[in-house]
């Protein structure tokens, strides 16, 4: 047990990867120059490191460069663990200092400055001077791999603040976790044997559907994808629904046809864009209706501006045929009535309250019923019912439910004359 704690300490310390990287630095600074002094002949001419004084420049400059380096990633590190702390949860502290790409940048960078310390105190000035040539272009290195790996940290730094990155890092160490501790399974059913399960846990983020029809025209039968395009399948879940003999089927090239990641993205979600959209409406108003309604209306904007787009569009049906005409793959897909309940639905509930989300609303599906041919119109009456229905209930004066109700591009804009017409109530 003890050994348990003190592995357990040691995995979640800072600490460690640095110091075992200092070590590794003395050792290679050492190494190098037994090697410049241990041969008669010099392996890296003074021509290419400079005479003396160069080399000293050169090693002072690695050194001080190096101590701020690593002063740096200490410091943003810091900085991500308490926006994490205050964004996510204060137990994701652990998560952080466990994280390799933080220590091993961290280890690198005092790593080099100890072994450009090291160097330096070769240097000899006295007669014709000498300078440890293999210690400077081993120092050349390893500043050229520490630009690299302070590049590589931003960007994982960067890619780490995500929620979905978050969740992924402790849900894989969980499932780790998971796996060690209860490594035996039940019986379970016998594998049906027209489904093709996941591989890995993801979200589905491109479908290459050209390949899955030749694949199924080759096997002679039909794939239905069963999660759609930005829906999450966890490990083991069935992907794929087969019509047809399994068997003949490469399961492997079929599975690799689908890209899960690790959140959705904008390759070809176009819902996931609107979601974004309706995401930073919600989080204006989450706090009270009143507190940045005019986020909110210039999400909606952008919302009226895609359903305007679609609003004439054809939707593909997701079923994809081979070149015989025959059916070959079936993909789930949105339709017009889900992007209008994507688009207004959670924004109409939380920003009833405030007459500027509510005429900007209101426009939005003014304008959506110019343009929206006579089968779509259905979903945009019933949006506009629900506003009313919504507004009604949390604002009590008849003349301020009106006003709410009056069609304004702006929010409260040019139309807002209109209101001195309202009757008064009574």
């Amino acid at each position: 047990m003890r050994h348990h704690r003190f592995w357990k300490y040691v995995r979640s310390s800072l600490w460690f990867v640095p110091v075992v990287c200092v070590l590794a630095g003395a050792t290679l600074s050492v190494g190098t120059i037994w090697i410049d002094n241990a041969t008669d002949f010099k392996l890296v001419p003074q021509s290419l490191t400079g005479g003396p004084d160069a080399a000293v420049a050169i090693l002072s400059t690695v050194a001080a460069s190096m101590v701020s380096l690593a002063a740096l990633v200490l410091t943003i590190t810091m900085v991500v663990v308490q926006l994490a702390m205050g964004q996510f949860s204060p137990r994701i502290v652990q998560t952080f200092l466990r994280d390799k790409p933080s220590q091993i940048a961290v280890g690198l960078f005092v790593a080099t400055f100890v072994h450009a310390m090291l160097a330096l105190r070769e240097v000899q000035f006295a007669g014709a001077g000498s300078v440890p040539g293999l210690a400077i272009v081993v120092a050349y290195l390893l500043v050229v791999i520490s630009v690299v790996v302070l590049v590589l940290y931003v960007h994982h730094i960067g890619r780490s603040l995500r929620v979905s990155a978050l969740i992924e890092l402790v849900g894989n160490d969980t499932r780790k976790l998971l796996d060690g501790l209860y490594p035996e399974s039940l019986d379970g059913p016998v594998a049906q044997t027209d489904r093709i399960e996941a591989p890995a846990s993801g979200v589905v983020n491109a479908i290459d559907r050209a390949r899955l029809v030749s694949l199924a025209q080759e096997s002679d039968c039909m794939l239905e994808l069963m999660p759609a395009l930005g829906a999450f399948v966890p490990a083991g879940a069935p992907l794929f629904r087969v019509h047809g003999d399994l068997e003949r089927l490469d399961v492997e090239a079929v599975t690799r046809s689908v890209l899960l990641g690790l959140e959705r993205t904008l390759d070809e979600d176009v819902a996931y864009g609107m979601r974004m959209l309706v995401d930073m409406a919600e989080r204006s108003l989450a706090d009270s209706p009143f507190l940045d309604p005019t986020t909110a209306v210039q999400a909606i904007d952008r919302l009226h501006d895609c359903l305007r787009q679609l609003a004439r569009r054809v939707f593909p049906d997701g079923i994809h045929r081979d070149p015989a005409g025959r059916v070959r793959l079936v993909v789930p897909v949105m339709e017009w009535d889900a992007f209008v309940h994507l688009a207004f639905d959670e924004i109409r509930l939380a920003g009833a309250e405030s007459p500027q989300v509510t005429r900007r609303l209101t426009e939005a599906l003014n304008d959506l019923e110019t343009v929206a041919p006579p089968e779509r119109l259905r979903t945009l009456q019933v949006q506009r019912d629900l506003l009313g229905k919504a507004v009604g209930k949390v604002v009590t004066d008849k003349r301020d439910a009106a006003f709410a109700l009056v069609a304004d591009r702006q929010g409260i804009g040019v139309t807002a004359g209109a209101a001195a017409t309202l009757e008064p109530s009574t």
